[in-house]
């Protein structure tokens, strides 16, 4: 799979259905050496109450991605993972 491949696909949390981003929207950290994707950087979430706050990134390990599909991404993070908690 190219990484233009995964452009302006939705990431969606299976655990509890949250729409987190898309590709577009975010960063990637891909090993050098071997060129696979390490992780996403989603950018933090913004609304009317945060817009003067610094807004909080999370980074999504590749091995929480369950599924790449045509139109979604797939990610299982649950409530132990902490940056889910700060980023919603």
């Amino acid at each position: 799979m190219r990484l233009s491949d995964l452009a302006g696909k939705e990431i969606i949390n299976i655990f509890d259905g949250v729409r987190l981003g898309t590709i577009g929207d975010s960063d990637m950290i891909i090993d050098p050496e071997s060129g696979e994707v390490v992780s996403i950087i989603l950018p933090g979430r913004s609304n009317f109450l945060n817009l003067w706050m610094d807004r909080q990134e999370i980074e999504i390990p590749w091995s929480s991605v369950k599924k790449v599909g045509s139109e979604v991404i797939i990610v299982d993070l649950d409530e132990t993972y902490s940056q889910y908690k700060r980023y919603l």
